[in-house]
């Protein structure tokens, strides 16, 4: 499956994304963030969350609490894990109760805990490519979300 790639040339932009990831992203979706500081990590879950009911304004990043929860049409849980020493860490704060779930489980700086995370996934890397500009490039790691992926290409590939 090819990836994924989309260039927001704005906010604007990666809330076109954020909606279209929760309407094609199926319950149980486990999205693994990856960018440097101030990639927009954080701007496209409020996106994702907005797009599931949530009120945007609610949507703060989790560094310092770690997981938080939200309910909107359906359950967001967003995980960071910036702050966590190493993988044991993040084991500890009970993610398999995410995982196994039905909400969409978005969880920042994804990179530092791949181990720990479902194998059945999605990813989004996110590259800053101006001041308000970035590119995403999302893939499907395993065959469980590769027709989300289908779905995003048909949706802006025109």
């Amino acid at each position: 499956m090819n990836p994924f790639c989309y260039d927001a040339d704005d906010e604007r932009a990666t809330a076109a994304l954020g909606a279209a990831l929760a309407e094609v992203l199926p319950p149980g979706t486990t999205v693994a963030l990856c960018g440097t500081l101030g990639a927009g990590k954080t701007r496209l879950v409020q996106a994702i969350a907005e797009a599931a009911g949530v009120d945007r304004r609610d949507v703060l990043s989790p560094t310092f609490v770690l997981i938080q929860e939200y309910q909107g049409r359906r359950p967001v849980y967003h995980i960071d894990a910036y702050r966590l020493r190493d993988e044991d860490e993040f084991l500890a704060l009970g993610p398999e109760e995410y995982f196994d779930g039905d909400g969409l489980v978005l969880v920042e700086w994804a990179d530092r805990v791949p181990g720990c995370l479902p194998q059945d996934r999605v990813e989004i890397h996110i590259e800053v490519t101006g001041p308000e500009s970035r590119r995403f490039e999302i893939v499907s790691l395993g065959p469980k979300y590769a027709e989300a992926i289908r779905q995003l290409h048909r949706r802006f590939d025109r």
